[in-house]
């Protein structure tokens, strides 16, 4: 396992040379191409993914077949579709490789496991789903009281790494704007 995942296990949760190779036999290493959908909507998402190199994003259809950015994360980070993930409910979000990724995937059933064998990885697992739960309270909020120029400012400002590496059209949705919109916003920043 890479020094970056398991230092995102230290940063919360200090583990110990027994619970990071007790942990290792849960995780599997997996690559997939750009473009690539990891889980599809209509379906239980069936693992949690810790993104080591490249981009993600969850996705919907809305009615008009218009695709949805609700999501966009970047490496050193966990995704899922975390609501239907924890109740295993199936959800209507496809989870796709933005770019070429490589990440580590639990499976429920083994995340539950290994939940139950180690207290750290409890904890380290109620850290994560409170982050999440924080993450999308932080965005309907910033829908409810930001512009849509604030909105990618702070994006900007918060993660660089998706102005530069993702597609204007998932940014622009992500951000609930058109395309045309975030153009605009764009070339006003730089004047």
């Amino acid at each position: 396992m890479p020094d970056n995942f398991l230092n995102l296990f230290d940063s919360y949760i200090k583990l110990t040379d027994s619970d990071i190779e007790f942990c290792k036999q849960y995780f599997e290493l997996q690559s997939l191409p750009k473009n690539n959908i990891v889980e599809e909507e209509n379906k239980v998402p069936n693992h949690l993914y810790f993104i080591t190199k490249g981009l993600m994003r969850l996705f919907y259809y809305d009615n008009n077949g218009d695709e949805v950015t609700t999501l966009i994360v970047s490496e050193n980070r966990f995704i899922t579709s975390f609501l239907n993930f924890i109740h295993g409910n199936k959800s209507n979000e496809n989870l796709e490789c933005i770019t070429n990724c490589e990440f580590y995937k639990i499976e429920r059933s083994k995340l539950i496991e290994l939940i139950d064998k180690n207290e750290n990885f409890k904890k380290l697992s109620l850290v994560i789903f409170e982050q999440a739960a924080s993450a999308t309270q932080i965005r309907a909020n910033d829908f409810a009281t930001l512009t849509a120029e604030l909105r990618y400012k702070k994006l900007v400002e918060q993660q660089p790494e998706i102005i530069q590496n993702v597609p204007i059209q998932y940014i622009a949705s992500y951000l609930g704007i058109k395309p045309q919109s975030l153009s605009r916003i764009r070339k006003q920043m730089i004047k």
